[in-house]
């Protein structure tokens, strides 16, 4: 799995730009979480959605100004760990701590 990072607005902005021309999936990830380290884990060994969705990845501990920002853009609530769908501007996929499958992403695409 090829994770492309999160660390700025400006990333943030590219990646919601993208979300555009193909879904994009966020994980949201605090570095300090047992059950966010096991749900990255997860996702990563689970992850099958097709090759044109990109996945970004948000430390949110090191950047959390950007993860409040797609919390606040995104109109969800701020989780962690946290896995969104985004198509076209829109998050249109929310789920977080064990609820955290990326195969249940497939049908919000």
């Amino acid at each position: 799995m090829d994770w492309k990072t999160l660390t700025s607005l400006q990333d943030w902005e590219n990646a919601l730009e993208a979300s555009h021309g193909a879904p994009i999936v966020v994980f949201k990830h605090s570095t300090r979480c047992s059950v966010s380290r096991m749900a990255l884990k997860f996702t990563e060994r689970q992850w099958d959605l097709p090759a044109n969705v990109d996945a970004y990845f948000l430390d949110l501990l090191a950047n959390r100004k950007v993860s409040d920002v797609i919390a606040e853009q995104m109109n969800v609530t701020h989780q962690s760990p946290q896995l969104l769908c985004i198509r076209a501007a829109k998050c249109t996929f929310s789920a977080s701590h064990e609820h955290i499958d990326p195969l249940k992403v497939k049908p919000y695409l």
